[in-house]
């Protein structure tokens, strides 16, 4: 992206002039979250990979967003992205 810019070409007198733009390319998931089963009372671990280690991603629930809580521990690192939902319940599917 820091290539975007105005380039010029010269030959003597005469100037030919382009502006050059890069699109930031798109964040993409490299490894999905899977379907994943747990005993109730259990720890569970769900993680995916990002394309981008800066992109912000956000965790929910039945379209609700998740925040850190004691039930709920979101973290990112690097390109992986991981929620560890503790003491799972049935109401947690």
């Amino acid at each position: 992206k820091s290539d975007s810019d105005t380039y010029t070409c010269d030959i003597g007198d005469a100037q030919s002039r382009a502006k050059l733009v890069v699109q930031e390319k798109p964040c993409v998931f490299t490894k999905e979250l899977v379907d994943t089963e747990v005993t109730e009372g259990e720890d569970v671990i769900l993680h995916c990979e990002t394309s981008k280690s800066d992109s912000p991603v956000k965790w929910c629930k039945d379209g609700k967003s998740l925040r850190n809580s004691s039930k709920y521990n979101i973290s990112r690192s690097g390109f992986e992205a991981k929620l560890v939902i503790h003491r799972a319940e049935e109401r947690d599917s």
